[in-house]
């Protein structure tokens, strides 16, 4: 194993450490404006949402590692305390990455990067009409992290409004996750489209599960199951009835009769379409 001293490696391989090793990332395209109303955009991926009651989102534009400069964005929240936070998903990734390039401070990224600008209702800074979801927010706080390069600055912004595209919503007027279609960073040049993506992981029973340190020996020590199909069969409240296991095995003899290493292959692949009533019964016929 590397184990590496943060004190002690340049801050910029240590920045490609972090980048590569906490992903992927959400992207905030964060719309801010000067005293002089002329507009910014950028992205960062040190970006998330830490609370609903308020809600707040917080993202944190990072001192230069090269030559330890300040972007444009975090000058702007300290003269004008509001930004507007556009998602970014599959068809304006391209877009989003365009305005990341480093313009003058009077060139107006919104155009370089082929963007609508859209009038907030609450906020100066515009919209990004082509982004899906679109926060308007008030900036509470400004948290400096330091002042060397690769320093970040934790902008603490309240949602006072948000935007939502009728075309990413389902008929529950909920967000639909697969027509939202977001990307996200990873280290170096690379993103990741979520959709392509997703899986679904059954959440742990509110009745308490068993967990994997009550799973019978034999099986807890299995060299086919793996961590997670532990995982999942440590999320039951208690094990089947030996009746029902019996029963079980008498509508599918094709489990019965056989050894331990088969016994946790099939019951590894009920596990994989998270059928885990299934997989301890074949685990438990006797």
């Amino acid at each position: 194993m590397l184990t590496i001293d943060p004190k002690k490696i340049p801050t910029a391989k240590l920045h490609g450490f972090l980048l590569s090793a906490v992903a992927p990332r959400p992207i905030a395209l964060a719309s801010t404006i000067d005293e002089n109303g002329n507009s910014n955009l950028s992205p960062f991926s040190f970006f998330n949402v830490f609370s609903a009651n308020p809600p707040i989102l917080i993202f944190s534009p990072a001192r230069r590692v090269r030559d330890n400069t300040t972007k444009h964005t975090l000058e702007n929240v300290y003269k004008v305390k509001e930004v507007v936070i556009n998602v970014v998903n599959h068809a304006i990734v391209q877009q989003m990455s365009l305005s990341s390039t480093e313009y003058a401070q009077d060139v107006n990224e919104f155009d370089k990067a082929g963007f609508t600008m859209l009038k907030s209702d609450l906020i100066k800074p515009f919209r990004v009409a082509e982004s899906p979801v679109q926060f308007e927010c008030k900036v509470n706080e400004i948290i400096s992290l330091g002042n060397k390069g690769g320093a970040g600055n934790l902008i603490i912004c309240e949602v006072v409004k948000l935007h939502i595209h009728k075309s990413v919503l389902n008929d529950k007027n909920t967000i639909d996750q697969v027509k939202l279609d977001l990307v996200s960073r990873a280290g170096g040049s690379y993103y990741s489209r979520a959709k392509a993506g997703f899986f679904e992981i059954p959440k742990p029973i509110t009745t308490l599960g068993i967990g994997v340190d009550s799973i019978p020996e034999k099986i807890r020590n299995s060299t086919i199951l793996t961590g997670n199909n532990l995982g999942l069969l440590g999320n039951i409240e208690t094990l089947p009835a030996q009746e029902i296991v019996n029963k079980f095995a008498e509508e599918n003899p094709k489990y019965v009769g056989i050894d331990s290493t088969k016994k946790h292959i099939f019951a590894k692949e009920m596990l994989e379409i998270n059928d885990m009533d299934s997989a301890w019964k074949i685990l438990l016929i006797n």
